[in-house]
């Protein structure tokens, strides 16, 4: 069962953006920037290095407070009772960052990888740090909690995993006790292959799913004594996906598509009828996001969804009650109230906006006594920031393509260096926050748009299925048009047009160059795709299951393979004439280091400038702090030097 996804997934957007990397910094700036002053410059490190502390939890009894740290250039663990000045530093890790973390018990769940290969090892430890162990394997393995067992009677030790040791297709489900590390198949999925669990608030089982690669097969039983039987059949473009049991374990919450509708909502399901009975929560214009709830009082407290930015519907009045009360004491401020005690009298409160990477308070709810925690990024001045601005423009078919813009503080908005940031995924879409690759760019004088073309996910269906095999056409056209809409305006130089992306967006990078090789003056394709014949090949094992399902939304390799042709970078190198940046993991799973390789090795075949960096110790993205220096300082050198802000970086930095 989940722990309050729905506001961890909005935190994430809030505080990170939508880089896949953690955003940090260093150094105060103490000059303002005014109108017509642009701000100083701020060095690329404080925009990229690790956070001072973040990742706050509580502790289930509320005595303690855990965020991460950095220590030898890793983020770790730390501990601090409350009311005390003395921390403890729990875990030691120069191998990896730390990633998600929360308490179980007196003891801490934390979970890494090595060297970005995405093979998630999940480990416990005791709150002094004497006691570190793997209850996953840790070569080989994808592994992450199924299941906390929160506040489940007789597993105070255990949580639920799934991993996919005996298959690497399939993910099996174990229970695992954090202090012995001793384990316990939940099922035998030997037989069944399912691919993915639901379980209710007892801990137990109760649907498991299996796929054909483009029907998805829901089976259900009432209890662990009973066998799974076949229980509802969905396509991959419809959407229906449990939140979580209704309290008494006998309906779901959902969210869903069906029955016709474009927009996904949150409603209670019938499990007897097969049927949606009440709707909880709608929107128009968006889809639906999430639940959060209440474990002690057992009521949905809200529903979140994104528009331009994150909204909530609250379900509760002493939810809103609580909002209320915190409503002046962050004005400005987007803020979320998140990671309560199991008295829930106290809370963790985060606050930021576009410009202020945002601060951790704890909230005590009884004596209503808000306290500062920390500020993971002091050393950025958000008066020295860019304003991220949510636009609308159409696309030349007729869509309505949202997204924003960032124009650098200080300058007229006229005739400015561009440049284009498109998101990974492609199905996933870029939300409004501080995000520090854009303030980078902005602090060096460019203006920045990111747009959610077609495919881009929180729209609805209509708008999602729009980018069925269109991987660089219409999606391509979207990005385009967003480039035409703003010189236009006045606001860029069309002949200082730079673009950039991550995964996904590393392709559109390359299919931009590719197929509109006049428009970008300068590229920068990070671990981008730039085959979709070879990109398909070697997708991850677990993939695998979901194959059927990419040839229907990308192309199939032999049904599609001329449209496949066409879309590949790699296959058109001769088009390209634009300068081009591209950096890689050694390790990543999801585009193999292979897919840059060869991207090189044709565009230096036609004779076409190609700066090309590679991390052993990296995946999909770096996330190693010195892994990012390296790569955000040479990207700033590079389109500094083709789209011409100005900006020379000083003497050593």
């Amino acid at each position: 069962m989940k722990r309050n996804s729905s506001f961890a997934s909005v935190l994430a957007a809030l505080v990170t953006g939508t880089v896949i990397l953690s955003s940090c910094g260093s150094a105060e700036q103490e000059e303002k920037a005014t109108a017509g002053t642009p701000p100083p410059t701020v060095d690329m490190k404080d925009f990229f290095k690790n956070p001072e502390k973040s990742s706050f939890n509580i502790s289930p009894d509320g005595q303690y407070i855990s965020y991460l740290a950095p220590w030898k250039g890793r983020m770790n663990i730390v501990v601090q009772k409350v009311g005390s000045p003395e921390t403890v530093q729990v875990t030691k890790d120069t191998i990896r960052d730390i990633g998600g973390y929360f308490w179980k018990g007196d003891r801490i769940l934390y979970s890494r990888d090595i060297n970005g290969d995405e093979n998630f090892i999940v480990f416990s430890a005791s709150i002094d740090g004497t006691d570190v162990k793997a209850l996953t394997p840790e070569k080989g393995v994808v592994a992450g909690i199924l299941d906390d067992l929160d506040n489940v009677p007789g597993m105070e030790q255990s949580v639920m995993v799934q991993m996919n040791d005996r298959d690497a297709r399939v993910f099996d489900p174990y229970l695992i006790n954090v202090v012995t590390g001793a384990r316990k198949a939940m099922y035998d999925n030997s037989k069944d292959n399912y691919e993915s669990w639901i379980t209710d608030h007892n801990g137990v089982i109760r649907m498991a799913t299996k796929t054909d690669g483009v029907n998805t097969t829901i089976f259900y039983r009432a209890s662990d004594k009973e066998p799974f039987a076949p229980y509802m059949t969905t396509g991959f473009k419809d959407f229906w996906a449990p939140e979580m049991f209704t309290f008494d374990n006998t309906n779901l919450i959902v969210n869903h598509n069906l029955n016709g509708r474009d927009k996904t909502a949150i409603v209670e399901w019938d499990l007897a009828g097969k049927k949606e009975i009440r709707v909880i929560a709608e929107n128009a214009d968006y889809d639906m996001g999430g639940v959060s709830y209440s474990k002690k009082r057992k009521v949905l407290t809200m529903a979140t969804w994104t528009g331009a930015k994150s909204e909530r519907l609250f379900l509760d009045k002493e939810t809103e009650a609580m909002y209320g009360k915190l409503a002046p004491k962050f004005e400005g401020l987007d803020y979320w109230v998140y990671g309560e005690d199991d008295s829930e009298t106290k809370f963790l409160v985060w606050a930021g906006n576009d410009r202020d990477p945002g601060t951790f308070y704890s909230y005590d709810l009884t004596m209503d006594k808000l306290e500062k925690l920390a500020s993971p990024r002091p050393w950025i001045d958000p008066s020295q920031m860019a304003a991220m601005e949510p636009i609308t423009y159409t696309s030349r078919d007729g869509l309505t393509i949202h997204g924003y813009l960032t124009l650098p503080a200080g300058r007229e908005a006229k005739n400015l260096p561009l440049v284009v940031n498109p998101h990974g995924g492609p199905w996933a879409r870029d939300q409004w926050g501080f995000n520090p690759e854009v303030q980078l760019l902005a602090n060096r004088g460019y203006a920045v748009l990111q747009m959610n073309f077609r495919g881009s996910t929180g729209y609805g269906r209509k708008f999602w299925e729009a980018s069925f095999k269109q991987w660089g056409k219409t999606m391509q056209d979207d990005i385009t048009d967003g480039v035409d809409y703003l010189v236009k305006s006045g606001k860029v130089d069309p002949k200082r047009v730079a673009i950039y992306g991550a995964s996904y967006g590393g392709y559109a990078t390359l299919a931009g160059i590719t197929y509109t090789p006049d428009l970008y003056a300068a590229a920068v394709d990070y671990v981008g795709v730039s085959d979709l014949f070879t990109f398909q090949r070697s997708i991850p094992p677990y993939w695998a299951p979901f194959k059927a399902m990419m040839f229907e939304m990308v192309g199939d390799p032999v049904a599609d393979s001329l449209l496949l042709d066409a879309a590949s970078p790699a296959r058109h190198a001769d088009k390209i004439k634009t300068p081009l940046f591209i950096a890689q993991g050694a390790n990543d799973p999801r585009v193999v280091k292979a897919e840059s390789d060869q991207m090189v090795a044709a565009l230096k075949g036609h004779g076409v400038e190609v700066e090309y960096m590679v991390k052993d110790n990296e995946g999909h993205g770096f996330h190693n702090e010195e892994n990012r220096f390296d790569f955000y300082g040479a990207m700033e050198k590079f389109l500094d030097k083709y789209i011409g802000s100005g900006y020379t970086p000083a003497a050593g930095k």
